[in-house]
Order: structure tokens, then C-alpha cells, then sequence
């Protein structure tokens, strides 16, 4: 296999939302991701974005029409879909309890607290908590504990 081109990974992923720039500071703020790239156009719209998470990359754009691309007219935010998600991502923190407690202070809505999962001898052991942000997209983060080196 090939590697990617330099700087990017070989997986990144895209989530919609109805003001991706809101989005775009809110997950600086609440996950801690930074800004790697925002391309603004007029009246401040998102054209492209990149945000960085340790060696992870998720672009950020707003979701309907878009003449000018005809692949973003089915892009939406869960929010208007009824909170209906066919994606949720999960990411590997250093402290889940310490990412947890910012994601709440930012406003983030926790759906499970942090809790240690013991997946056995043959597994791992993690600590893992889930949330939702302001429009719905599900979030997973996860802290090794022990075990699958």
C-alpha cells in the first residue's frame, strides 16, 4: 500500500453542520482539536476545513446545496434528521475523565459517564466515555488502560 500524501492520514472523516463555523470552535473549545486549515468565503462560509487531533483529521462543512459541488446536497447534520446518526466517531484521549469534564463545560450533553470496560486477558481494558454535541453528532473517547499493545 501506498502511503498518503505527506501530512495527511490514511483515514479522515467529514461531519456536517447547520454553522460548521460555530462547529469549527466549539470542537476546538469542548474536544480539544485545532485548527489545521479554514478556508472562509463569502459571508464567512465554510469552503473546506481541516482540525487535527493527535495524528487524526476531521473536516468540518455545512450541510445542503451547493451548486458549484453536487456531491454535498445530501450532506446533513443530525440535527435536522431527527438526531438519526450513520456515524459516530471515537478517539483515543490521554485522561477520558479530564476530556470528559471540558466537553461537559463546554456543553457537551454526556450519554454515558466515564466507566472501565475489562475486555479480558486476551483483550484490554478501557476507560470510556460518550457525548453528543449541539447537533447531535455522537462522540466516543476511549483511554487505554491496560493491555492490546
Amino acid at each position: 500500500m501506498k502511503p498518503p500524501p505527506k501530512g495527511w492520514p490514511r483515514i479522515s472523516n467529514s461531519v456536517y453542520y447547520e454553522n460548521p463555523a460555530r462547529a469549527i470552535d466549539w470542537l476546538v473549545e469542548a474536544f480539544g482539536f485545532s485548527v489545521r486549515l479554514k478556508v472562509e468565503g463569502e459571508g464567512g462560509r465554510i469552503e473546506h476545513s481541516e482540525l487535527e487531533f493527535g495524528d487524526g483529521l476531521v473536516m468540518v462543512g455545512g450541510v445542503g446545496e451547493d451548486h458549484d459541488r453536487p456531491d454535498t446536497t445530501h450532506h446533513r447534520s443530525p440535527k435536522q434528521i431527527g438526531g438519526a446518526n450513520t456515524q459516530v466517531m471515537c478517539i483515543h484521549v490521554d485522561d477520558v475523565d479530564a476530556h470528559c469534564r471540558r466537553a461537559r463545560n463546554a456543553g457537551a450533553k454526556i450519554t454515558r459517564e466515564p466507566a472501565t470496560t475489562d475486555y479480558g486477558a486476551d483483550y484490554w481494558t478501557d476507560r470510556t466515555y460518550g457525548c453528543v454535541d449541539p447537533e447531535g453528532h455522537q462522540w466516543f473517547f476511549m483511554q487505554r488502560i491496560s493491555g492490546g499493545q
